[in-house]
């Protein structure tokens, strides 16, 4: 769990970091002509953030903290006991979360498009002594980089899912992943914290919409100047393409490739501060405080491969 290396100092300079995360959707008439292209752009941008959350304390990679404090007190449960269980984490950046599953005993193995970060994720498994096998390659490519090789368990989320333009061939991939009985478990910010925006405008006190919580418009050309952690600005490939899932189109997707749904909880936790004025949460974590509306602001998903 988090705990106070997210709390005082560190939570207002988290806080501090996003109020520059705003990013900006535009129009562009020189966009890229197709989806490949635009993912290549979010591989650029994921390159250029790396060495920024190396260094930054919101990841404290020079610190001594234990990789769980990623993970929310119902994450453990919801996966149950991992020894010796082969797990797979999609889209898995630094594998800061990705260590976790290597520690309580699974043969894991880390997917993600940034060579940046893969090279990032390998340095830290070998400091910290853990075996993971770390593959470089776009998530929809997964099946044929992995070679075939299926999983008892595939995680992911957290930041991943908006940068999926297809849904359907994700689920596809998912479950051309899982062994028989195996499971997706995903955990993910909500789309309506998505559709809440960055963080309020300056002087604002209320959160309000500002963004499509349904798809279907295609996907959003965003320009950030800063990422998400503290540090120096992006001084390169600044823009970034999202597309938007509303938590309908996400279980049916999963429900169409034959996957059984076991777990949908929604949850007021956030593992930072998002937004001014939220407060400290059970577990180091963060909510809204009690005199604002009661709104899920993450997701989690268990969905089974039929045995």
């Amino acid at each position: 769990m988090i705990h106070t290396a997210r709390k005082g100092a560190h939570g207002a300079l988290v806080g501090r970091a996003l109020a520059t995360y705003k990013g900006r959707v535009t129009a562009d008439e020189h966009e890229p002509s197709n989806v490949a292209e635009m993912i290549d752009v979010n591989r650029n941008n994921w390159d250029a953030r790396t060495p920024i959350h190396v260094a930054s304390e919101f990841y404290g990679l020079n610190e001594a903290r234990d990789s769980g404090h990623w993970f929310a007190d119902f994450e453990w449960p919801d996966l149950g006991d991992l020894t010796g269980r082969d797990v797979l984490h999609l889209q898995c950046h630094l594998g800061t979360e990705t260590l976790a599953f290597a520690e309580r005993g699974a043969t894991t193995t880390g997917l993600d498009f940034s060579g940046a970060a893969v090279a990032e994720a390998r340095r830290i498994a070998r400091d910290a002594g853990r075996e993971v096998t770390y593959v470089e390659a776009d998530v929809h490519d997964a099946v044929d980089a992995l070679d075939g090789r299926r999983f008892d368990v595939v995680y992911t989320g957290k930041g991943s899912l908006w940068y999926l333009p297809d849904l359907a061939r994700w689920a596809r991939t998912v479950a051309g992943l899982l062994r028989p009985g195996g499971f997706l478990y995903l955990v993910e910010f909500h789309p309506l914290l998505q559709s809440l925006g960055a963080v309020p405008e300056p002087g604002e006190q209320r959160l309000r919409l500002r963004q499509d919580y349904l798809g279907g418009r295609g996907p959003l050309r965003v320009e950030v100047d800063h990422t998400y952690t503290d540090g120096p600005p992006l001084d390169q490939a600044t823009t970034c393409y999202e597309w938007r899932h509303g938590l309908g189109d996400i279980v049916t997707a999963l429900l169409g490739v034959g996957l059984s749904i076991e777990v949908l909880r929604e949850t007021e936790l956030l593992p930072w501060p998002r937004f001014a004025g939220m407060v400290p949460a059970d577990g180091g974590w963060w909510r809204l405080p009690d005199h604002d509306p009661k709104i899920p602001l993450m997701f989690a998903l268990r969905a089974r491969a039929t045995p």
